[in-house]
């Protein structure tokens, strides 16, 4: 009311600058952009943790409308049924997908291959290479080449992505029969790709403009200072890329059943099979025979086990350390189902976090209470006080036994005299787990 009352005092003259200062203040505020393109780096090896990450932001930017999403890709290949989910993804996603082979001298081998044929714009940058797809088995001693009907597979798979992107078919089956490999200027030749540019700021001009006809819809793309966005990997992408390396996944399998033979020889040790078992499950999963979210559950089961078996046994803290390492990979695994409200599994993290702090502060404090017991043992000389006074309970000739403070203890008699049942004894000294000891009346007397 106070404000209101001063602008009626106010002059006539003055209204016209309070309106410009509102108006001035209502322009300069930020306004959102219109156009957004998501930028996306996949490098490596083509894994589950990196399938996971683009189908999370194809999700993102269906939501906020996004013109494109581009992938800069540069990987040697990676699992077979990851890749074909990530081509899956691209086929049915709502948004235009582009995936750029980049920098100089990067590679879009074997699933790369797959991945730069099923996409909606095809792009790579002077020096880089595509191809050499022909499948391979992974085994402990290498690579071998896979056999003929998964070959006949692969090969039929990307021609049928070819035809439906309208790249050629002859071209994309050799890359798995033949093991061809072309270079950037000689995809862009045969049609294989769309562009040729050197960086993502020339891709963004060139595609500016473009239409692109999918599932029976014509998107056209606004990229020329179009908001970009760099996505990174969460932590459970992360994870899940680091465990679905083939090479770690096939260390984490042979460690996991050295551990378990070993334990299995050498019964009581706990440790190797608690570890055994927790690597075998993660090395399952890397490659590939598990899913992420069986994988999850699993581990989430195995955790509460172990806990519960340490609590209810003698596990010397390896059970609860064992059932804190399944909590926290299991809850970092377990997918976010789309029926399942998402603040359930921040609140779902946040308790599988809290009680593992709690499982480990308990299992540090029965660490420390055994390490300063046996401590207080191997220095236990230093702490023996022998009792002054005992009863005998087996006659001393001259050896035999006496009770003090509830405790039995060998005892022999000074001077070598009898000393019978019944009789207290002063204890002389001791020496080891041995009283000397002579009878209270003779020190009267």
């Amino acid at each position: 009311m106070t404000v209101i009352k001063a602008m009626k005092r106010m002059p006539g003259l003055w209204w016209p600058v309070v309106i410009l200062l509102v108006l001035l203040v209502l322009n300069a505020a930020p306004v959102a952009a219109e156009n957004q393109v998501f930028v996306l780096k996949i490098e490596g090896t083509i894994t589950a943790g990196q399938l996971n990450f683009i189908k999370r932001q194809i999700q993102a930017a269906e939501e906020v409308g996004a013109d494109l999403l581009v992938i800069v890709l540069n990987t040697p290949g990676g699992i077979v049924d990851a890749t074909l989910e990530i081509n899956e993804a691209f086929l049915n996603a709502r948004v235009p997908v582009a995936v750029f082979v980049a920098p100089a001298g990067a590679i879009a081998g074997s699933a790369g291959a797959f991945i730069v044929v099923s996409s909606d714009i095809a792009a790579m940058a002077p020096g880089t290479t595509i191809g050499a797809a022909h499948p391979v088995a992974l085994t402990p001693e290498g690579t071998t080449a896979a056999d003929e009907k998964t070959t006949k597979f692969l090969a039929g798979h990307i021609k049928s992505l070819a035809r439906e992107k309208g790249r050629p078919t002859d071209v994309a089956e050799k890359f798995v029969t033949e093991n061809l490999s072309i270079s950037s200027r000689e995809a862009l030749e045969k049609g294989l790709i769309e562009y040729l540019v050197h960086d993502l700021d020339e891709l963004l001009d060139v595609l500016d403009g473009v239409e692109i006809e999918k599932k029976g819809r014509t998107y056209t793309l606004n990229t020329a200072g179009a908001t970009v966005v760099h996505v990174e990997m969460n932590a459970q992408e992360r994870f899940q890329n680091w465990l679905s390396d083939p090479q770690i996944a096939f260390i984490l399998l042979m460690l996991g059943i050295l551990g378990i033979y070993f334990g299995l020889n050498m019964p009581g040790t706990i440790v190797p099979e608690v570890g055994g078992v927790i690597m075998l499950i993660m090395g399952i999963y890397g490659i590939g025979l598990f899913d992420t979210g069986t994988t999850g559950i699993i581990l989430l089961i195995l955790g509460i086990g172990l806990i519960i078996a340490e609590i209810f046994t003698a596990g010397f803290g390896v059970l609860g350390i064992g059932g804190a390492v399944c909590l926290v990979s299991g809850a970092i695994l377990l997918p976010q189902e789309p029926l399942m409200a998402a603040e359930w599994y921040g609140t779902f993290r946040s308790t599988a976090f809290g009680a593992v702090i709690g499982v480990s502060i308990i299992v540090l404090l029965i660490i420390y209470s055994v390490v300063r017991s046996r401590k207080k043992w191997t220095e236990g000389s230093a702490f023996f006080l022998p009792p002054k006074k005992a009863t005998v309970t087996v006659e001393l000739n001259p050896v035999g036994m006496v009770t003090a403070r509830g405790e039995l203890w060998k005892a022999r008699s000074e001077g070598g005299k009898t000393i019978p049942v019944g009789t207290e004894v002063e204890v002389v000294r001791a020496e080891d787990l041995t009283l000397w000891v002579r009878p209270l009346q003779e020190k009267s007397d």
